[in-house]
């Protein structure tokens, strides 16, 4: 252990107990903190890096630590804490949480009280470990947002989480675990959800946070771009057990364990494949939008002229048969507004959207009345981000691939579980797979089953809404290839929304880049992608990490 080390764990192991015998999470796992350095955890859903973050922190429940020790070291005073061995509910390991060791996880809206203001959840932590009255820890408080750089503070303390943007809401996090200036931060993920320029403020602001306060970070991600940013220590996790460690230029450039190598691989195949270019030569548009325009009116203002935000702002795109069309943009930029407008959840003030369907007729996306028929739910379907939402936990798998077929009444009884059985069986999973439940499966496998109800009515288009954005590097290239696969079987056209520049370098013919409800630019994969025109897409491709720690973006402010 060296002078900066505050915290070291050695042969930890945390198991989840069952009927059948316990099941192990984590296994034997050893690494050290030390203060003003970033340690990164890698690995693939269900490797064990939520676990011990967690474990760190003694909140496993219902999992149990079963070995191990997990030392918090006071450097100045020269004290040690062993933390596993510490009733979870106590008041010992309850001074710890947030006052010594901070947590800010992956989704702020889940981790914020939507009841509460912003000002209330962060001077409640400094109440409870600072030994300060209600007007001195508010003023901290606003110290703290000021410290995160929201705009404001002041006035933006007695806000609400949802009157946050994204962004701002991880800013609020980040200053509710900073309040009490812990000496460790552990980040869950925490910009998974982030389009690329709001990625990278988080990440400046947590290493400019870092080296003023001279905090050791536990950052734990699946972006090998944002381990290349920011880590000065790797930690490879595999299956529970730590397989690699080292230096983050070690780990890149001189890998030792094939595991940490097939990361590396998925990771850089992204970013170092040549941009697709479209390899047809038919026209053919079957989606085409022509200055679409929706504005949502402002609380309390429904009835004042011009009032509200505008969502979309003259927005023109064309899908042509066969194409994967790639929508780009910031949060709040109009993407999944967009792609709402174009599944009939709202429709539009001005501007004109048209489905050329199958059988020659037109459909107009901007009347509900054309969706009333179903034949466009038919035709288009839809694949969302979230694969742990968008699947009913209480419907087997056969029900839920079967239910576009049930509804529509094309089939039913024996040939719909054969059906859903083919259907399971194209996109990677067995036909035995129907009989269990969402909870069953990994995240990648989960998409799978999204993308196979999607396809289960033979529709023209998908609209992917930030479909890989929750998935790990090496199952985001499967899910990928499949749908790649997918689109040349059935002669798909793919809408594809998208944060991350290297997917839609790898997977889209077009890019439409959007900015405050417009499409700024619009062309070839490789001229958005390697040559952009507008200064906003400049801005955009500069953000993305790239996975190589000789090639940093970040510098300290």
């Amino acid at each position: 252990m060296t002078d900066d080390t505050v915290l070291q764990v050695r042969g930890l192991s945390v198991a989840f107990p069952g009927r059948r015998g316990d099941t192990t999470a984590i296994s034997d796992v050893d690494f050290d903190l030390r203060l003003g350095q970033t340690t990164c955890f890698v690995g693939e859903s269900g490797s064990g890096k939520s676990v011990t973050a967690r474990a760190v922190l003694n909140i496993v429940e219902p999992a149990v630590i079963k070995s191990g020790a997990i030392h918090l070291v006071d450097v100045k005073a020269g004290q040690r804490v062993e933390l596993s061995g510490l009733d979870p509910d106590g008041a010992e390991i309850r001074a710890v949480r947030g006052a010594r060791i901070a947590m800010i996880f992956q989704e702020p809206m889940s981790s914020l009280s939507p009841v509460h203001t912003i000002g209330q959840q962060i001077t409640e932590a400094i109440l409870l470990h600072q030994n300060v009255d209600a007007t001195e820890a508010r003023a901290r408080a606003i110290e703290a947002l000021r410290a995160v750089q929201i705009a404001d503070p002041e006035q933006a303390i007695d806000k609400y989480p949802f009157e946050y943007s994204g962004g701002m809401r991880q800013r609020a996090m980040i200053a509710m675990a900073l309040g009490c200036e812990p000496d460790i931060l552990i980040a869950d993920e925490p910009t998974t959800a982030l389009d690329v320029t709001t990625q990278a403020e988080i990440l400046r602001l947590i290493r400019d946070l870092q080296a003023s306060r001279n905090m050791a970070v536990m950052f734990i991600t699946h972006d090998m771009g944002v381990v290349a940013e920011i880590a000065d220590q790797v930690v490879v996790m595999l299956h529970g057990r730590v397989v690699e460690t080292g230096p983050v230029d070690q780990i890149f450039h001189a890998p030792t364990h094939h595991y940490t190598q097939k990361l590396l691989k998925a990771a850089l195949g992204l970013d170092a494949a040549p941009a697709r270019q479209r390899d047809t030569t038919d026209d053919t548009v079957l989606l085409e939008t022509r200055n679409l325009s929706l504005r949502f009116p402002s609380k309390g203002r429904i009835f004042r002229k011009g009032t509200g935000v505008q969502a979309l702002d003259g927005v023109s795109i064309d899908l042509r048969r066969g194409e994967i069309l790639g929508i780009v943009g910031e949060s709040g930029s109009g993407k999944t507004t967009l792609a709402r407008v174009l599944m009939g959840r709202f429709q539009p003030q001005s501007g004109e959207a048209a489905y050329h369907t199958r059988d020659g007729g037109t459909r107009d996306m901007t009347k509900k009345a054309s969706f009333r028929d179903g034949l466009v739910y038919r035709e288009m379907r839809m694949i969302f981000q979230d694969p742990y939402g968008s699947l009913n936990p209480r419907m087997t798998v056969e029900q839920i691939v079967g239910e576009p077929l049930l509804v529509n009444g094309l089939l039913k009884g024996g040939a719909l579980r054969t059906r859903v059985g083919a259907l399971l069986e194209r996109v990677g999973l067995p036909a035995s797979a129907m009989e269990r439940y969402p909870h069953a499966f990994s995240g990648g496998q989960r998409q799978r089953i999204g993308i196979a109800r999607a396809i289960a009515l033979d529709p023209r288009i998908i609209i992917a809404d930030e479909a890989t954005s929750a998935l790990d590097g090496s199952i985001r290239a499967q899910i990928l290839d499949l749908l790649l696969d997918l689109r040349a079987e059935l002669d798909l056209s793919i809408l594809f929304i998208a944060h991350d520049i290297g997917v839609v370098r790898y997977f889209c013919d077009r890019v439409a880049v959007m900015h405050r409800g417009q499409v700024v630019e619009t062309g070839t994969a490789l001229q958005i992608c390697d040559h952009p025109r507008q200064a906003y897409t400049q801005a955009l491709i500069a953000a993305v990490p790239i996975p190589n720690p000789r090639k940093r973006h970040l510098t300290l402010t």
